[in-house]
């Protein structure tokens, strides 16, 4: 096989440009597209969404707003107790902000399916993964609690609950 100089230069050049790009890039096993890999958001703006996502449907919805990368991230409290906003809305029994959340497009949790009463979503999990019963969510908050602040919409889910030894 015969490679010419231009073609050695070319490739050397395009693999320097790629070494010194601000931008990293990391393959997608799933195809044959590039992500882009961004620096990581401020842990004080993620500390702070997901404090508000306990209780400021209108702060949330405007801090999302302003960076939609605030999504799915979570707030590391220590000690492997990590939080996104959707886990703050789920314990908390915040509908209203879980909705925004997830019609925005969050990763729904058990947790956040029992709270807001998703008893399908919540026994085909627990029926595949038996032990996810006594699982324990953000600040060691277990399914229970988060069915009872589901309130009357997640009573079914709390009558699950209670019969399969998860109260």
């Amino acid at each position: 096989m015969n490679i010419s100089r231009r073609y050695l230069i070319k490739g050397g050049l395009l693999s320097l440009a790629t070494l010194i790009s601000p931008f990293k890039t990391i393959s997608n096993p799933l195809n044959t597209n590039f992500m882009e890999v961004k620096d990581p958001i401020k842990p004080e703006l993620i500390k702070e969404f997901v404090r508000i996502a306990h209780s400021n449907i209108d702060k949330v919805k405007e801090m999302l707003a302003e960076e939609p990368a605030l999504l799915n991230s979570a707030q590391d409290w220590g000690g492997g107790d990590f939080e996104t906003a959707l886990n703050a809305a789920g314990h908390m029994g915040r509908k209203d902000i879980a909705a925004v959340l997830l019609t925005a497009g969050a990763r729904m949790d058990v947790f956040c399916a029992a709270m807001l009463g998703k008893l399908d979503i919540v026994k085909n999990i627990l029926e595949a993964y038996p032990n996810l019963k006594t699982s324990k969510g953000p600040h060691g908050l277990m399914l229970f609690h988060h069915a009872k602040q589901g309130g009357e919409e997640a009573k079914a889910v709390l009558q699950y609950l209670e019969s399969i030894g998860a109260s």
